[in-house]
């Protein structure tokens, strides 16, 4: 039975398209038929993140306005077996399409796909609307500051209100020096942890080279794959990024450890 599970975060830059692509990446080589849906409209990046840029010719909005087929629209990642990616568009913006439309689409796949990943809009805006409707359920991105704690609660609020109550949260660019602890973060936003990930400054040279974490030897890829692994029901012991005495430790006389969530 397929699963659609919209992505989602208070506001921009918390890592959320990264987190998407990741996850999708991590279905995929588990076995498992994956599409991600870029409703970023008129910012898309997914196609970047996952080395397709160059082969797009469609999107989600032609299938919308009957332009192409989504057989058309659906591009096969490159050296991932079982993920596809059904890109946003770059001309228009959120006004062009309705929930409905993209529940229609997204109704089209589950057929089709083990798991549906809608890559959500940063805030609270049209485009949220649109994403959410049509998911089952929902992740919420967020990192350890007060800005994106608060957008992150609010998210979780308007989830709710949408009849989305299957969600958890993924506290990602943990940073060695915290604005707000982790378990802040967890208590005040009340949901099942998928993971940490911690800040990791070889995910810009994945971005740019459109490669997942997961294929490279980083700290935060490592901390994905367990993500993906709780995501598909295993048990899998959490690492907290930097919250250990031999952190505090190593800090103190000037050197970081590899840390992994």
């Amino acid at each position: 039975m397929s699963t659609s599970i919209v992505i989602t975060s208070g506001k921009g830059g918390v890592g959320k398209s990264t987190t998407a692509a990741s996850i999708g990446c991590g279905l995929s080589g588990a076995g498992h038929k994956t599409v991600i849906i870029d409703m970023d409209i008129g910012l898309r990046s997914l196609d970047m993140l996952l080395g397709v840029e160059n082969n797009l010719i469609y999107d989600v909005v032609d299938v919308i306005e009957g332009i192409c087929s989504i057989d058309q629209a659906l591009y096969k990642v490159d050296r991932r077996e079982n993920l596809y990616l059904l890109a946003a568009s770059q001309s228009t913006d959120s006004s062009s399409v309705s929930p409905y439309d993209v529940s229609a689409v997204i109704s089209s796949l589950k057929d089709r796909f083990d798991y549906i990943l809608i890559d959500c809009p940063a805030g609270i805006g049209r485009g949220f609307r649109n994403a959410v409707g049509a998911a089952d359920k929902a992740i919420i991105v967020l990192t350890p500051d007060g800005v994106s704690l608060r957008g992150a609660e609010k998210v979780k609020h308007l989830l709710t209100l949408d009849g989305i109550t299957d969600f958890s949260i993924i506290i990602n660019r943990v940073p060695p020096k915290k604005a707000v602890s982790t378990d802040e973060c967890i208590r005040r936003m009340d949901a099942k942890v998928l993971g940490f990930v911690p800040e990791d400054p070889r995910m810009f040279f994945c971005a740019a080279k459109g490669v997942s974490p997961l294929e490279a030897e980083t700290d935060s890829g490592d901390a994905y794959e367990r993500i993906v692994r709780r995501l598909l029901g295993e048990t899998v012991r959490y690492k907290i990024p930097y919250d250990t005495l031999l952190h505090k430790f190593k800090t103190h006389f000037g050197k970081e450890p590899s840390c992994k969530g």
